[in-house]
């Protein structure tokens, strides 16, 4: 698994660590692994071109300290002092390496993005924007894109937009979460030492080991009842694409039995496309006759009149698992009241969804998606899957999840249907609506990567490719 951490909590890391070593030690370890991710993207060092800008805290010092070890290697190289103080020490390092001071940017192979460090927050200001905008060549951030909160991700204006991001000591949750993690680039950490004195994580990210841990597999004594039995309410005379991929979702991701119930138009497509489910057609709302689920899926396709209104109101007032998506989302945002019941809840929204559950607008949601999904989850005692170019799960009292998977060809009608099926047989399998969650965004992820192949995909090619992302995880696990 990995983690990430608040700007606050790797400071007081920071400072126990620094209290046990000489001084000017973790600053050192920095710099010495800064230079080496630095001289692996030159490939050839002696005669490169590498600009700093330096700025007025730590992360300024970091960056002269490489770019003395650099210097030391043969390379050119400068620094633009931007901030109103420098690392005096550091400086002067780099001055004996041969670095230069510089009065403003220049052409380089590699520019070093040394400005803001992980306490800075808000848009870039003056000086720091435009030697941004004038800067050209790759850039490697030092800790955090400057312009980046290392927290949460937030973007507020003006950023640096970084090939690679050389982080210290702990990943920072606002590399992790967009629309910071989008200009992070790729990801380098390097180890100073402080993994004994790290709190509990801000956020956690699962792992191909710690998915295959979690997914059910059947036993000797399996039979479909004990694998789970997943009811599906979705569809409607409008939208019959929706239940079949729903269904699709829950069948490929190894439910034991797909009990879906809507009206005739719906069913006759189910019934054409997966002649495995159990299905109950409904000429009016009621669900007397589906037969005991262990979870349910409601929501995709089923619209959102009186009828919908009715079927969902029933399906809620079970006492199973229920996985809410997409026209039902609209429903319980119209209706809270249909939210207060004491079996789990899982809310799967985009953005805009969530907005109209929470009465907050789209764009602060998209800023800030670590704020609104954890308040999301307070607030409708829910287990809230936020989706979104970074895919965040949240629960009341634990780390926040973030999906690395995926692939942006995912972006495409239906792939949530898909992922609600996923979700919906993990829940009838045993698994809690965290693991649920979690892993059903890992597993749809992962089959979106291997249907795209990067080329497009539909939301089918998402449903087939489930099982093979499957056994790649238990091929991963041995």
């Amino acid at each position: 698994m990995r983690t990430s951490y608040t700007a606050d909590q790797i400071r007081g890391a920071e400072q126990a660590l620094m209290a046990t070593l000489p001084e000017g030690t973790l600053m050192q370890r920095a710099a010495h692994g800064l230079a080496a991710v630095c001289a692996g993207m030159l490939g050839r060092v002696y005669g490169s071109r590498v600009l700093l800008l330096v700025g007025s805290g730590d992360n300024g010092g970091d960056a002269l300290y490489a770019g003395a070890l650099l210097a030391r290697r043969g390379a050119r190289v400068s620094a633009v002092l931007a901030g109103a103080r420098t690392h005096e020490a550091g400086l002067a390092a780099f001055l004996l390496a041969g670095g230069r001071v510089a009065p403003d940017v220049g052409a380089a192979d590699l520019v070093v993005d040394g400005l803001v460090g992980i306490g800075g927050t808000g848009a870039l200001r003056e000086p720091y924007a435009g030697l941004v905008e004038r800067a050209g060549g790759p850039v490697v951030a030092v800790d955090v894109p400057s312009g980046v909160d290392a927290s949460t991700g937030q973007v507020a204006g003006a950023a640096v937009r970084a090939q690679v991001t050389v982080t210290m000591g702990a990943l920072k949750s606002g590399l992790l979460v967009d629309p910071g993690a989008s200009r992070a680039g790729h990801v380098e950490l390097v180890d100073i030492g402080l993994g004994p004195y790290l709190p509990d994580p801000d956020l956690a990210a699962l792992t191909d080991p710690d998915v295959a841990a979690l997914l059910p597999s059947p036993g000797a004594e399996s039979d479909k009842y004990r694998r789970g039995v997943v009811g599906i309410a979705a569809g409607s005379h409008a939208y019959t694409g929706a239940a079949v991929l729903a269904v699709g979702g829950a069948l490929r991701a190894g439910a034991g039995m797909v009990r879906y119930a809507g009206p005739s138009a719906p069913v006759a497509q189910v019934r054409t496309h997966w002649p495995e489910a159990v299905i109950t057609e409904l000429d009016r709302p009621s669900l007397a006759g589906v037969g005991r689920v262990q979870a349910w899926v409601l929501g995709p396709g089923l619209g959102t009149d009186d009828w919908a209104h009715e079927l969902a109101a029933q399906v809620l007032a079970s006492d199973v698992p229920v996985l809410i998506d997409a026209d039902a989302l609209s429903l319980v945002a119209r209706d809270h009241s249909l939210l207060f019941r004491s079996a789990p809840v899982v809310l799967t929204p985009h953005a805009g969804e969530l907005s109209r559950l929470l009465r907050v607008a789209r764009e602060r949601i998209e800023a800030s998606r670590l704020e609104f999904v954890r308040r999301a989850a307070s607030e409708l005692n829910a287990t809230v899957l936020l989706k979104g170019s970074t895919t965040v799960i949240a629960e009341a009292d634990r780390p926040v999840r973030v999906n690395l998977t995926g692939s942006s060809w995912l972006a495409t009608g239906g792939t949530g249907d898909v992922l609600s099926g996923v979700a919906g047989a993990l829940l009838a399998g045993g698994l809690s609506g965290y693991d649920a969650a979690s892993c059903a965004a890992y597993l749809h992820g992962l089959a979106g990567t291997l249907a795209a192949d990067g080329a497009p995909l539909v939301s089918a090619d998402v449903a087939t490719a489930i099982p093979e992302a499957m056994r790649s995880l238990r091929r991963a696990r041995g």
